[in-house]
């Protein structure tokens, strides 16, 4: 009985100096606030939304980064007016045939119209144009060297037979200016990515380092002589050809955001037989005129080789920069008028 009452008092002294001890401890520090450690946010920016890059504009859907491009031949005489789908196009060159007439090769790439034409035969000039894009070549057929020279050229060719039910012929106009091309349905036929860029554009705010123009004529000889006035309202430049506005099929006038001017030299053609078989030099340097948001920046054109587009470069050796949306570029001879009207 004695032991364990001993032992009773040991636990009760122990039990106290416990408590003491914890209460010692507790009133003699600070007590301590333990912070979870912050979560570290980031702001993501949304991305951008893809840019066309035959046009610079934004392209959503992303649909021309998944196909090449196609290109058509075009008729450009008054026979074959008005045309279909042109005003389409993201680029358009117009190149000089025999005779002087100028012909077009409309590219297509961010839409897809169900009918472009007339199609018209292809020429010599053609596999410089088409060359650094690759894609699908559109033509009605052409004298054997011209075909052969597009058969050096890394496209997939489509003329009146293989093209099969991608063309048709509207029988209520004459031929031959009445072939047209499905352009919409032509896209399946490559599987080279997305052209590259002809162009650089600039931001939308970003002025123009040239002087102010309200038109340009480019002297295309045969009566071809091409006009472009600039239309503040629309900021776009437009088209006159055979002395009236140039409207397509949709009635709406031709009026591109950018009109480029490339003096080129003709070369190869049989002068007696009115030039015939004259090809554009497109590789090389020259004079270029770039006509844009109401201004016009002199420079020139500059490719050393045939699989690149070329530069346009201003009097310093910087880009011209373009307004985005689509450009036609006009190929006079180097004998030929630009004139400008401030």
């Amino acid at each position: 009985m004695k032991q364990r009452a001993i032992a009773l008092g040991a636990l009760l002294v122990a039990i106290v100096i416990g408590v003491v001890f914890l209460v010692v401890r507790g009133g003699g520090s600070k007590q301590v606030s333990v912070s979870k450690p912050k979560t570290a946010t980031t702001t993501t920016r949304p991305a951008p939304p893809p840019v066309a890059p035959l046009t610079g504009l934004a392209d959503p859907g992303g649909a021309s980064r998944k196909r090449c491009a196609v290109t058509v031949k075009i008729d450009n005489t008054q026979a074959g007016h008005p045309k279909y789908g042109i005003e389409q196009a993201d680029v358009v060159y117009e190149e000089v045939v025999e005779g002087g007439i100028t012909r077009l090769a409309a590219i297509f790439n961010s839409q897809a119209p169900d009918r472009v034409g007339p199609v018209r035969s292809v020429r010599k000039t053609d596999q410089s144009i088409v060359w650094p894009i690759r894609g699908v070549f559109v033509y009605s057929g052409g004298a054997p060297y011209a075909i052969a020279s597009i058969s050096t050229a890394p496209v997939v060719q489509l003329d009146e037979t293989r093209a099969g039910s991608m063309m048709f012929r509207d029988h209520s106009r004459y031929a031959p200016w009445n072939l047209y091309a499905h352009v919409d349905q032509m896209y399946a036929q490559c599987k080279d990515p997305a052209p590259p860029p002809l162009f650089t554009y600039r931001a939308a705010a970003a002025p123009v380092p040239g002087s102010p123009a309200a038109s340009v004529r480019v002297g295309f000889l045969a009566g071809f002589a091409v006009t472009w006035n600039w239309d503040p309202a629309s900021g776009t430049w437009k088209r006159f050809i055979f002395g009236a506005p140039e409207i397509s099929a949709a009635g709406t006038q031709l009026a591109p955001k950018n009109v480029v001017v490339m003096v080129v030299p003709y070369v190869g053609g049989d002068p007696n037989h009115a030039n015939l078989g004259a090809e554009a030099e497109l590789t090389g340097t020259g004079t270029a005129y770039v006509f844009t948001a109401g201004q016009v920046v002199k420079g020139t054109w500059s490719r050393p080789d045939k699989s690149r587009p070329a530069q346009l470069l201003d009097a310093a050796g910087a880009p011209i920069r373009l307004t985005p949306g689509p450009t036609w570029v006009e190929l006079p001879d180097v004998g030929y008028p630009v004139s400008i009207t401030p």
